[in-house]
């Protein structure tokens, strides 16, 4: 039941993403399509909720009730920045809007940008290991919470993981190729004109 929970509230959230961006731009209803994106949260409550049930009624704690954890987690860290993202893209496509603004590529620009993406894993993971925490205590000593550990176990793999590619954008920065070049003269066929690029 668990994991057809999480299933279901991926797909609502990206469904709950479509429509309230539909309402927004295409419709011309701001104020719906705000309320219609402010329900993304309640689906995680509600998954929450559904987990911590789904323990209480004696079920065993195994990889479902982790992977909820994470999925939590990482919604409540990556979620907001996911419907910008989407948001400006939408606007941009469907509604007239500015280009949406993209990351930066080189440089320390392009460090700064993957650090504040790790701070980001780094909430996720806090409150995974947090809501695993809680679920390892509710289910006491004498039940089996080797899976929820697992799970804790993997959530910081990814945090260390996803620091250390952070590092690398650091320490091996790319240098915009087209920094520091001059126009160049070029003889412009059949008019003897010289043109700069």
């Amino acid at each position: 039941m668990v994991v057809t929970l999480i299933i279901a509230c991926e797909v609502g959230f990206w469904v709950l993403l479509a429509a309230g961006l539909a309402l927004r731009y295409l419709a011309r209803m701001p104020r719906t399509g705000a309320g219609v994106l402010l329900m993304e949260p309640v689906l995680e409550l509600v998954l929450l909720i559904v987990t911590a049930i789904d323990l209480k009624n004696g079920a065993s704690a195994d990889w479902k009730h982790g992977l909820a954890a994470l999925y939590i987690g990482y919604t409540v860290a990556y979620g907001h920045y996911t419907i910008k993202w989407v948001d400006g893209h939408f606007s941009y496509r469907f509604a007239g809007g500015p280009p949406p603004v993209k990351p930066p590529r080189y440089g320390m620009a392009r460090a700064k940008h993957e650090g504040l993406l790790w701070l980001r894993t780094v909430l996720w993971v806090a409150i995974s290991a947090a809501l695993l925490q809680i679920a390892i205590w509710y289910v006491g000593e004498d039940g089996d919470t080797a899976s929820l550990r697992e799970w804790q176990a993997t959530s910081m793999r990814i945090l260390i993981i996803h620091g250390v590619i952070a590092v690398s954008y650091l320490i091996f920065q790319k240098k915009d190729p087209d920094r520091g070049r001059t126009a160049v003269p070029e003889e412009t066929a059949g008019t003897g004109r010289k043109s700069l690029r």
